[in-house]
């Protein structure tokens, strides 16, 4: 009779054993998968470089809503696996364990924090959000961005976002195409402005470490996308089409260049005197030419992108 018993026993026991090492191998899996280091980990996928402070403002918004959720996840376990081990049915019991119909404490309880927890992230999602998409009246700086299948073009602006023009008489322009990348070139300083329209089909203006982006629409003066960054490091970072524009949407690549207001200045007037791209910024003691991405290979004989 005792055998009997205990053979169960064991069986659950060992099943337990088997539940508990599926769910650390389930839980391991994702961070080896990834290959991620340590500290890559703690970022959460997002990037390390954050050139705005819109950029580290949407970080924090984000960690904190992923503590958050993450804290929550962390009580939600922690009270299924003490009622699984509290209340585990032991081989003595023969009778049922008592039926608790409500408990209104408890009820009370498990309403008002979620409301609580949603009022909190949905103030600070506000707060975050009218910051992002704020506009001032006078920015420091503008530049003007066409989308176009399958490249872009940057037109350099006064303070009045009116065109530039340089020594031919022709607006200061620089125009991507399938063997050059694109540069578009802006201080570090706050209020700078960019305004976009596309020439064809919706694209999407998108620098992954600027944490956003912003799509792009066809039409007139009404259609006209218009955002503000305050920067607040130089670099160069990376910029892509975020929306599915055709068949060559992978080769809209282009490069942002932050750099100082003086030689921003610089740059801006060497272009305006008729300097190209690779030489105003060989100017300013930059790269002449973009090194974040590549031109794609468009030959259809060699088979591969390079």
């Amino acid at each position: 009779m005792r055998q009997v018993v205990g053979k169960p026993s064991r069986e659950r026991r060992g099943r337990a054993r088997r539940a508990i090492g599926l769910t650390g191998i389930a839980a391991l899996l994702p961070i080896v998968l990834a290959g991620c280091s340590l500290d890559d980990a703690f970022y959460l996928g997002w990037p390390r470089t954050r050139p705005t402070t819109q950029s580290e403002q949407m970080f924090d918004l984000w960690i904190g809503s992923t503590i958050a959720a993450l804290a929550v996840g962390l009580i939600v376990w922690g009270l299924t696996f003490w009622c699984i081990v509290a209340f585990k049915k032991k081989d003595t019991d023969t009778e049922l364990p008592r039926q608790t119909k409500y408990n209104l404490p408890a009820e009370l309880t498990f309403t008002a924090l979620p409301f609580v927890l949603i009022g909190v992230l949905f103030y600070y999602t506000v707060v975050v959000q009218d910051n992002v998409t704020e506009m001032s009246d006078e920015p420091n700086a503008c530049t003007q961005v066409t989308a176009f299948k399958w490249n872009w073009q940057f037109t350099y602006t006064d303070e009045n976002c009116e065109p530039l023009t340089g020594a031919d008489g022709q607006a200061v322009v620089e125009t991507g195409d399938s063997d050059y990348i694109p540069i578009i070139v802006v201080p570090n300083e706050d209020d700078v402005r960019f305004e976009a329209h596309a020439e064809d089909v919706i694209h999407s203006f998108w620098v992954p470490d600027m944490l956003f982006k912003r799509d792009v629409f066809p039409g007139g003066d009404n259609q006209i996308t218009r955002w503000e960054v305050d920067f607040n490091s130089e670099g160069a970072f990376v910029g892509r089409c975020a929306e599915l524009c055709g068949a060559y949407h992978a080769f809209m690549n282009f490069e942002m260049r932050v750099v100082s207001p003086e030689d921003y200045e610089t740059f801006v007037d060497a272009r305006v005197d008729g300097a190209s791209t690779p030489e105003a910024l060989e100017m300013i003691g930059q790269e002449p030419y973009a090194f974040t991405t590549t031109p794609f290979d468009t030959d259809p004989a060699s088979g591969e992108a390079s």
